[in-house]
């Protein structure tokens, strides 16, 4: 029995279709921006020192290849590999989390903090410009 090609696509297309989304539903599963506290002493204590000898081990490689990537005219595609990947992997994200880059919730509290200093200088404003009044 001979199967058609229409009929070959479209089974290939569900058999992909098939294995990729279950790995789309554990990736959303495996964020986790409320780390416990054995992930931040973990993170701590393994994951930050061997992101500060990956920053300094990719400079030292970056500066070695930089003549050839110069020429090559990769001189920046090499650095965001070796150096800005890990000192985004190291520095730029919350102790335990998984995910590089800044959350919600550090975005968020960041607005609030402004938006108190701002209401606090204004009340200190107010005040001085009652007490010049009087």
């Amino acid at each position: 029995m001979k199967i058609s090609a229409g009929a070959r696509r479209l089974t290939a297309a569900l058999v992909i279709v098939g294995m990729a989304l279950p790995q789309t539903l554990w990736a959303q599963e495996a964020i986790d921006e409320s780390p416990n506290e054995f992930a931040m002493v973990g993170d701590l204590l393994v994951a930050r020192p061997i992101g500060m000898v990956m920053v300094v081990g990719g400079t030292a490689a970056w500066l070695v290849s930089l003549p050839f990537t110069l020429l090559a005219g990769h001189a920046g595609e090499a650095a965001d590999t070796l150096i800005a990947g890990p000192v985004e992997t190291t520095f730029m994200r919350c102790l335990g989390c998984r995910n590089t880059g800044y959350t919600d919730k550090d975005i968020e509290w960041a607005r609030e903090m402004k938006a108190r200093e701002a209401a606090e200088a204004a009340e200190k404003e107010a005040a001085a410009a009652a007490a010049t009044d009087s």
